[in-house]
Formats: structure tokens, C-alpha cells, sequence
């Protein structure tokens, strides 16, 4: 299991903050091109990109690239110089606005290409997919069976915002909506995640300042199915972190009902009692996948 319960951003023309997220707590860290690198800098980020992901060292995490967008001039030169330059190391492409499989499936074929020509493992690279777009959201069930390279889909709350025209400025907040304002995009997101066995990623939220608040937020991800959620600041990994990793006290019961439901099997039995609660084999499925997170995160 990769563990992503934290997405640490970092700007692909800052090589000071490049560096800090290798060195971070952060599972995966992206290594962007798009938003936050100014159009005048986009084509000489991709040397610092390169240059980032040889030089540091990212043993201990995922390292990925968020490219620009297929809308967009820079996109296929992004895609060449970062996997040319850095593709044994790279281990997966970021894929901003992801509007139809065919979106994907157009990178996955690139991608073959430049791994021939360059005597790279072909699909060793993978694909990560943003949706933030009503038309994304709309094709979401294809795009996440689009390619065997896809790892996960990433919920994009700022552009998504914009595309469905709702109310507000901050990106990630909820709007004093009556719930969770994003509840159905995130869990279609999920639903078809699952499906597809893929992970599922809640987006950044953007006041930074109000660690409470991105708490609460990554609570609710976490609750919907998220697999994890962005930091686009260093004080919010720790908050991620701790809240997609599975407690002690939750590690310590699935533990015990895996443990305890194989014995009831081994007598026989379908289901049991464990504390006064009934154990089933849907409640195996869900004590198993916390020991796996649980092991993951070497705990």
C-alpha cells in the first residue's frame, strides 16, 4: 500500500522549497509547473524540476510532477523534459483538469514513448488525475479506468469552484453551505475510485493560518474515504498525517477482530460478539484495510 495521507505542493521554480519538501514528513511530494509557477518562469522551472528530483533525496517518499494542463502550451514539454531528464527517479505525472479518459489515455501513450526512447521500465511512471471541472466530474467514472498507470484521483476545489460558478473566494472552505459543501463531489470521486482500485484525494485548502480548520476538513475527507488530502504549507502535514493514519486504539481493534473473527471461521462460526458489537465479514474487510494502513505507516 503507498501510503499519500498527506500531497505536500511545492513550487517547481523554488529550488530552496523543492529541497525542504524532500526532506519533509510528507508521503508524497508534487513538484508543480502549473499554478504556482508564473507563465514567465514555466519553461525554466522544468531545468529546476529536473535538477530537484536528481539532486535530493526522496527514498523515503513519492515524488511526482504536476505538469500544465493539456489546454496549454507548456504541456507536451513539461511531459519530454521532466521524464528525459529525471524518469528513473520520477514516480508519477500529475494531470491538471482531467476532462475524459481520453485525457489520460493521451498521457499514458506519451509516456510509453518517451520510457521507449529513453530505456526506461515501460509503466513504471505513473498517472495521477485531477478532476476540477464540471466536465471532469461529469466523465469521472471513465477517467478513473482510463489507464492501468492511473494511482489516484485528486478532487481540485478551486477550479472545480469556478467551473460549477458556487459561491466564494476561499478555496476549500465551506461557505456556511448547511454540511459539507463539497460531500457529493468528493464521494463520487471515491465511488469511483474504489471501483476502479485507485486512491482518492481530497484538494488544498487554502487558508493555511487555520490549522483547525484544515483539520476539520481533512476530517471529512477522511470520513467520505479519502486516502489523504494536500498540504500547500509545511505546518499542515503533521495534521494530515495524523488524521489518515489509522489511531491506536483503532489499530489495536482491528487487530484483535482480525484475529479473533479468523478463529471464530476457523470453528465454524460466520459471525461473533466482540464488546457488544456484532463482527461479520464486512466488518473483516474494514478491520483488515485499517491493519494494512496501520502496517504501512510502520505502526
Amino acid at each position: 500500500m503507498q501510503l499519500r495521507r498527506c500531497q505536500l505542493a511545492s513550487p517547481g521554480s523554488n529550488i530552496r522549497m523543492l529541497e525542504k519538501g524532500s526532506q519533509s514528513a510528507a508521503d508524497e511530494v508534487f513538484l508543480d509547473l502549473e499554478d504556482s509557477v508564473a507563465p514567465s518562469a514555466k519553461v525554466e522551472s522544468r531545468d529546476t524540476v529536473v535538477r530537484a528530483i536528481n539532486d535530493f533525496d526522496w527514498s523515503d517518499k513519492l515524488v511526482c510532477v504536476r505538469v500544465n494542463g493539456l489546454d496549454t502550451r507548456w504541456f507536451y514539454g513539461d511531459l519530454i523534459k521532466i521524464v528525459e531528464g529525471a524518469g528513473a527517479t520520477l514516480g508519477t505525472i500529475m494531470l491538471p483538469k482531467a476532462n475524459s479518459a481520453a485525457d489520460v489515455y493521451m498521457v499514458d501513450t506519451l509516456l510509453t514513448q518517451i520510457e521507449d526512447n529513453n530505456d526506461l521500465s515501460i509503466g513504471s511512471i505513473g498517472i495521477e488525475a485531477q478532476i476540477e471541472t464540471a466536465m471532469g466530474m461529469v466523465n469521472v467514472n471513465e477517467i478513473a479506468f482510463a489507464s492501468e498507470r492511473l494511482q489516484a484521483l485528486i478532487f481540485g476545489p478551486g477550479d472545480y469552484s469556478a467551473s460549477v460558478q458556487a459561491r466564494g473566494l476561499s478555496i476549500g472552505a465551506s461557505e456556511n453551505y448547511p454540511g459539507h459543501v463539497w460531500h457529493y463531489a468528493i464521494h463520487r470521486i471515491v465511488v469511483a475510485a474504489r471501483a476502479a482500485g485507485i486512491q482518492a484525494i481530497d484538494g488544498p485548502y487554502g487558508d493555511y493560518t487555520n490549522l483547525a480548520g484544515y483539520q476539520e476538513s481533512c476530517e471529512m475527507a477522511q470520513a467520505l474515504g479519502c486516502d489523504g488530502k494536500w498540504a500547500i504549507h509545511p505546518s499542515q502535514i503533521e495534521v494530515a498525517n495524523e488524521v489518515f493514519t489509522p489511531s491506536t486504539e483503532d489499530i489495536a481493534k482491528g487487530r484483535r477482530i482480525v484475529s479473533e473473527y479468523q478463529r471464530a471461521l476457523d470453528e465454524g462460526k460466520g459471525a461473533i460478539t466482540i464488546d457488544g458489537e456484532m463482527v461479520d465479514a464486512a466488518t473483516l474487510k474494514m478491520a483488515e484495510l485499517v491493519v494494512q494502513k496501520a502496517e504501512a505507516a510502520g505502526l
